[in-house]
């Protein structure tokens, strides 16, 4: 056993008491712990979004916010100063949740003083339609400061992951010149073929780099669910679709749906104006974003259909089954992600995704880190459902 002292074992009674105050809120007198200067401030932050009223119970909102945008905007400031982001980020989502201060986001002081994340663009997206004027530029600088965020974190790992993914694809077993030799993997693939008298090897089999194509190499299709609880996932899908669309050996389209169908590819370019083209809510056609979809493929051998849905059907469940059939017969690589976001294990409609399974098509939830590792494997023609139970818990199966 390890005979290091716990941070626990190293705390006095009196910051014990402190932190245990600090967690339980203001009905925890019994501690004896009185709190001054910004623990108390801090206690009041907390207990504004917390603290329920009503010991009979009822658990009735007793929370200190009210519906006053100035005086939430001056909380949202307090959590800032007092918490680090990754809690100010829960807090406002909660406070959001819990206070229903959906509408108070459309007032651009709000949108100045809240930490940018984003479940927070979410909630925006889903205002969109409803946003005045004088809020849209406030909100639109919210979003691409977190789109820009994204981008710094995940640009350069799709596009190394997809380009060298690209490159093994095209490997040839019969290049044409010497310098298209890939030496090192022609040894490798030929050393059962060593001759110790002459101390080489014979190869009998040459492994070439393909030559470096400038036509497209494969088609994507990202089709993606835009109702209310896929908020995380459409954003994540959208800058991941901007990515892929900036690769010249990749033509990218992306669909978003409710009940009807919107192509969005000719925003890629600016994810940032393709999130303000969405509009999340509503119901779900998948069927008919499907059916959309099928239309885009040119070349189904090379292309790669990914739905992005929990899989909640309003539309016909049999025909929309029936597609996905019809797009792997023609030898479509089709994958189903039940969500694209950090939020942890989805809701999503079990029987589809055990339909899709049998099928031979992986449903399966996947986070935004894992992703390009995901379009890499799908480049190479791997089996997704392998790749997917070594890397991720895969829901349905």
């Amino acid at each position: 056993m390890g005979g290091g002292i716990t941070e626990e074992a190293r705390m006095g009674d009196g910051e014990r008491l402190r932190r245990w105050r600090l967690v339980l809120g203001g009905d925890a007198d019994g501690t004896g712990c009185a709190l001054g200067g910004t623990d108390a401030q801090m206690d009041g932050a907390l207990a504004a979004l917390y603290n329920d009223g009503g010991g009979d119970g009822s658990r009735e909102r007793s929370a200190g916010l009210g519906a006053s945008a100035p005086r939430v905007a001056r909380w949202l400031g307090d959590i800032r100063s007092y918490f680090p982001s990754t809690v100010v980020q829960v807090m406002q989502k909660d406070a959001v949740e819990r206070l229903n201060l959906t509408r108070l986001m459309l007032e651009p002081e709000m949108l100045e003083a809240v930490e940018p994340d984003v479940h927070l663009v979410g909630t925006l997206l889903s205002l969109n339609r409803v946003m005045p004027e004088k809020a849209r530029e406030s909100a639109r600088a919210l979003v691409r400061k977190v789109v820009s965020e994204l981008e710094r974190r995940l640009v350069q790992k799709t596009k190394a992951a997809v380009t060298g993914a690209l490159d093994r694809s095209a490997r040839t077993h019969r290049p044409r010149r010497v310098a298209d030799i890939d030496w090192d993997r022609t040894i490798r693939a030929n050393l059962k073929n060593y001759l110790p008298e002459k101390n080489t090897v014979i190869p009998s089999r040459l492994v070439g780099y393909g030559r470096r194509q400038r036509a497209v190499q494969r088609e994507v299709v990202l089709c993606i669910d835009q109702s209310g609880s896929m908020a995380a996932s459409v954003v994540y899908s959208s800058v991941f679709g901007a990515v892929l669309a900036s690769m010249r050996s990749l033509r990218t389209s992306l669909v978003v749906f409710d009940t009807a169908v919107v192509d969005l590819t000719d925003q890629l370019h600016d994810p940032v104006e393709l999130l303000f083209g969405t509009q999340l809510g509503g119901g779900t056609d998948i069927n008919r974003a499907i059916a959309y979809s099928q239309g885009l493929i040119t070349r189904p051998t090379d292309s790669i259909f990914i739905l992005i849905s929990d899989l909640y059907e309003g539309g016909v469940r049999q025909e929309m089954l029936r597609r996905v059939a019809q797009m792997t017969a023609a030898g479509v690589q089709v994958i189903v992600l039940l969500a694209l976001s950090d939020e942890g294990a989805p809701f999503y409609d079990r029987e589809n995704a055990a339909a899709l399974a049998a099928m031979g098509v992986p449903a399966f939830a996947c986070t935004p880190d894992a992703f390009p590792d995901l379009m890499a494997a799908a480049i190479e023609r791997r089996d997704i459902g392998r790749w997917a139970e070594r890397r991720l818990e895969r829901p349905a199966g």
